[in-house]
């Protein structure tokens, strides 16, 4: 689906390992999370909290909101606006978060 077009003579980044749902991910650093998830053909990052129909990364730039994901127990992250980082645990996102007393309570 997507290839990376390096500049003649530029080596490869180093790569980094993620998990995604529980599935394991080999990522390029310095890449955003949803670029990452994209080029392991993750298309889907969350699902609305009224309908429940998947959502993915759609503007890339941190307007839409379409890519919000959980990362390492942190609802409401945008993953096109985060650098992905080795041994990140990052999980679909299912409805909202809420703020209840005393942190971030995610429904399930």
């Amino acid at each position: 689906m997507f290839k990376r077009v390096l500049p003649p003579g530029k080596p490869q980044p180093p790569a980094v390992n993620i998990t995604f749902d529980a599935q394991a991910m080999r990522c390029v650093e310095g890449d955003s999370l949803a670029a990452a998830l994209l080029g392991n053909g993750v298309a889907s990052c969350r699902k609305t909290s009224v309908s429940g129909i998947p959502r993915g990364p759609y503007c890339l730039m941190g307007v839409c909101f379409e890519c919000l994901v959980d990362i390492d127990g942190n609802p409401n992250q945008q993953a096109c606006l985060i650098p992905v980082r080795d041994g990140m645990v990052v999980k679909t996102q299912r409805g909202a978060a809420n703020i209840v007393s005393g942190g971030l309570d995610h429904d399930a």
